[in-house]
C-alpha cells in the first residue's frame, strides 16, 4: 500500500454474528468491492460516506472513493504467519494492551494525500465500532503533543518507535486535531 496503514487488535476471533456485520460495514461503505476471501477486501470507499467532505467540487454522479485493503488475519481467517510475524516482538504492547492479541485487522489506503490519512483513521473507527479491539498506531515525530489529553488513549508505549494504542473515540478525537497525520 502506498499509504497510511493502522492495525486493530483482538483479544479473540470475531463471533460469525461480528464477522457478519463487518462485512456488510465494509460493503455497505464501498462502491468498489471485492472480497478475495472471507475477512479481506479491496475497496473504494467515498469520503462523504466516512463523514468527510470531499476536498473538490465534484460532478453529479462522481464520488471521491479512496482505495484500501482491509484485512481481518489469524486463525480461521488467513494471513496467520503475517499476523505472527507482525505481532513476534511486542511484548511491551501486550503488557500495555493487557492481553495478547490473537487476531488483528490492518486498515492500509492505497493513496497518501491529507484525505487518506483521514479517512483510514474514520475507516478505522468504523470497524472498531463493529469488531472492537484497539488500534495500535505508530506516531510521527511530534505527534505526542498532538494527541495528549484526547477521550480514548488507552496508553502510549515506546518499542523502539512511540505507539499509542486507542478506541475508536480516539480515533474520531485525533483526526480534528489540527496536525493530525498518520505515520505512512
Amino acid at each position: 500500500m502506498a499509504g497510511p496503514t493502522l492495525v486493530i487488535d483482538l483479544a479473540g476471533p470475531p463471533s460469525s454474528t461480528r464477522s457478519n456485520e463487518f462485512d456488510a460495514l465494509i460493503r455497505g461503505l464501498s462502491t468498489h468491492f471485492e472480497r478475495t476471501r472471507r475477512g479481506y477486501f479491496d475497496v473504494g470507499v467515498p469520503v462523504e460516506r466516512l463523514s468527510i467532505k470531499a476536498r473538490r467540487t465534484l460532478d453529479p454522479g462522481e464520488t471521491d472513493d479512496r482505495p484500501f485493503l482491509v484485512h481481518l488475519m489469524g486463525p480461521g481467517f488467513g494471513d496467520e504467519s503475517l499476523f505472527e510475524a507482525e505481532h513476534a516482538d511486542e511484548a511491551v504492547i501486550e503488557a500495555a494492551l493487557g492481553f495478547k492479541p490473537t487476531h488483528a485487522v490492518n486498515v492500509g489506503a492505497g493513496c497518501n494525500q491529507d484525505i487518506d490519512h483521514v479517512a483510514t483513521a474514520l475507516l478505522t473507527a468504523a470497524i472498531i465500532d463493529v469488531l472492537g479491539g484497539v488500534v495500535k498506531a505508530e506516531l510521527p515525530a511530534g505527534q505526542e503533543r498532538v494527541i495528549a489529553g484526547l477521550p480514548g488513549v488507552l496508553g502510549l508505549v515506546d518499542d523502539g518507535y512511540p505507539t499509542v494504542l486507542g478506541t475508536a473515540a480516539f480515533l474520531r478525537a485525533w483526526v480534528e486535531r489540527l496536525g493530525f497525520r498518520l505515520l505512512k
